[in-house]
């Protein structure tokens, strides 16, 4: 093996590290956005719930609504929309400060950067 071998593989041992760690902090932050966007929508819907006595049916049609708007991005089922609401209302009653703390937890699986 030449040189410029050995050092062409530890050069690109450094390029494919350098994306892997990028993709990662990339998809760090994608994850602590999401997290956020959740913990509001639940917030939101308990709040308008309450404010203007709203039933459950709300969360069907806001559901529907959103799946109308923002065909094919999943996330947005009734049953999720429940889910964003429970985790807020549970979390916030309990005084638990969770899109911070959750945020910080690295959600990607270590496949992903090998």
């Amino acid at each position: 093996m030449t040189t410029l071998d050995k050092t062409f593989i530890g050069f690109f041992a450094d390029i494919k590290r350098q994306i892997k760690e990028a993709r990662y902090r990339a998809l760090q932050v994608v994850n602590k956005e999401k997290i956020t966007l959740y913990w509001n929508i639940g917030k939101t819907i308990c709040e308008r719930q309450q404010q203007y006595g709203w039933g459950k049916s709300v969360v069907e049609l806001l559901a529907a609504e959103l799946q109308k708007e923002f065909v094919g991005i999943d996330g947005f089922s009734a049953r999720n929309l429940w889910i964003m609401r429970v985790l807020y209302e549970q979390c916030h009653q309990s005084k638990l400060i969770l899109p911070p703390l959750v945020a910080e937890i690295p959600w990607t699986h270590k496949a992903w950067s090998d």
